[in-house]
């Protein structure tokens, strides 16, 4: 395993993130396919043997349960300082006021959990899941500033979010000498690349590099077309296709089966390989549900696609309509709430 600078920083990470949304007790919240923690610490420790130093989870992933389960397995396994967690902030925790968002009560209380249930005094990477609509910019990235000044944070991430209000953040954050972000997560692969359009040129120009999640849309570019899994069939919304670009995706799915087949090597392996060509990807999130998952995300490491290949890939993509990547139910319905509410002010300009 090699290892990279995760942007303008100098941590080092290696190229492959292990997603730990699928470590937790799945009885105790979403997501409802999750494996318990006797069948997670061998993933864990499987990735580690593997030279992989890179993790991610959320307070929000089973309850919690999902940073307690890495939070052990590490503590086992590993010393603290070899490995970099990440988690994020900002989904609902608890029912009432102040149990989810970006306020800076919101964001003081449930750092403290997070660093709790992993067992730790500091995380690595600290990110907001989304982006709170309700909270002031300025109120949440002064407090950001203030975890990392205190010890208990080392960098600040982001996630899926329109590209003007990524440049929101990165410009206060710089304007008022606050730590600034050095990753976006977002959601992009052969079959969602509307982040080509404005936000990866953004995090290129800004130093800012991405953690993908979905790397493999979901498992869809990693089996042959069709192909359902117990995870496709717990969460049919999230499986459902487009109609707009079935016929696309199909395609762009069959050419990584024949470039795969050519090669003799996995689907999974070239759709994660397809990725490395974007210097502003620092490295997919792979949800490793089986050992073979993390075996693909190694091995995709010494695939170079050529031009072809790659041409072959890409050239059925249809354009979709959740512009920047955004398909994410909660995301969309925060982005509308924000339209109406500037539709409120303003509504002869729309």
């Amino acid at each position: 395993m090699h290892y990279i600078k995760l942007g303008h920083s100098g941590l080092e990470i290696s190229p492959i993130c292990i997603g730990c949304m699928g470590f937790g007790d799945p009885t105790r919240g979403h997501p409802r396919w999750s494996l318990d923690e006797a069948s997670s610490r061998p993933l864990i420790r499987y990735a580690l043997e593997a030279g992989i130093n890179f993790f991610d989870t959320a307070n929000l992933y089973s309850g919690g349960n999902s940073e307690e389960v890495l939070g052990r397995a590490l503590k086992d396994f590993i010393s603290r300082d070899s490995v970099v967690i990440a988690t994020k902030v900002s989904a609902p925790m608890h029912n009432g006021p102040n149990g989810s968002g970006l306020s800076r009560k919101a964001i003081m209380a449930e750092v403290d959990h997070s660093l709790r249930r992993l067992g730790t005094d500091y995380i690595d990477l600290f990110q907001i899941h989304r982006r709170d609509q309700r909270t002031p910019w300025e109120e949440t990235l002064e407090t950001l500033h203030d975890l990392v000044k205190v010890g208990k944070v080392r960098y600040l991430g982001a996630s899926s979010m329109m590209a003007w209000e990524f440049a929101t953040a990165l410009h206060l954050q710089q304007s008022n000498g606050w730590t600034r972000f050095v990753s976006m997560q977002n959601n992009y692969n052969l079959l969602a690349r509307e982040e080509e359009r404005e936000m990866l040129p953004l995090c290129a120009a800004e130093g800012v590099q991405t953690m993908i999640y979905s790397p493999l849309a979901r498992g869809r570019l990693a089996r042959p077309w069709g192909e359902t899994t117990a995870r496709t069939q717990s969460e049919p919304e999230g499986a459902k296709q487009s109609e707009a670009t079935a016929q696309s995706d199909r395609e762009i799915v069959d050419a990584v089966a024949s470039i795969a087949a050519e090669r003799g090597v996995s689907q999974a392996q070239i759709g994660l390989a397809w990725l490395r060509r974007r210097s502003v990807v620092a490295a997919p999130i792979v949800g490793a549900l089986k050992a073979n998952h993390i075996d693909d995300a190694v091995a995709s490491l010494s695939i170079v696609l050529t031009d072809d290949e790659a041409a072959r890939l890409e050239a059925p993509y249809t354009p979709r309509r959740d512009y920047q990547g955004l398909s994410d139910p909660v995301v969309l319905a925060r982005a509308a709430e924000a339209a109406s509410g500037f539709k409120a002010c303003v509504p002869d300009l729309l």
